[in-house]
């Protein structure tokens, strides 16, 4: 008696259905790619300027240059892409007058334009050795 080998092979329909599952399934998977991709890219330069930021901005209060410095600046050529902007508020509460600086940070991720804004307290009548931060908070702005 002859016996039938049976073929171990796809059939056409399986091939058929396989490709309509990835041609399905692969448009999904690059997308959550490149959205993880952007997340990923936007903490590293949030990051950077988290501390770049609180290095400007203790460097203005240790040097007291806070009060004369310059309202706007950039990181120079080591960290192009970034710059600042400071603001000064009056801040009154029951021992006396303090100075709200807000360092705000600004930075490019893909083409759109992002910001981070830190904050502290300076006293306004003391001098450098004095001054320091009250806390740091941070935002970002998309």
């Amino acid at each position: 008696m002859k016996r039938f080998r049976q073929r171990c092979a796809f059939t056409m329909v399986e091939i058929l259905a396989a490709l309509a599952f990835l041609g399905i399934l692969m448009p999904a998977v690059i997308s959550a790619l490149l959205v993880s991709n952007r997340a990923a890219v936007l903490a590293e330069r949030r990051a950077i300027a988290v501390q770049l930021g609180e290095n400007e901005l203790n460097e203005l209060l240790l040097a007291d240059a806070w009060r004369s410095a310059g309202s706007q600046g950039n990181f120079g050529t080591d960290r192009p892409g970034y710059r600042w902007q400071l603001e000064k508020n009056t801040w009154s509460s029951g021992t006396g007058t303090m100075t709200e600086l807000t360092l705000d940070v600004f930075f490019t991720v893909q083409g759109r334009e992002q910001s981070l804004q830190l904050s502290t307290l300076a006293n306004s009548s003391t001098t450098a050795s004095n001054s320091g931060t009250a806390g740091t908070t941070g935002t970002t702005t998309p």
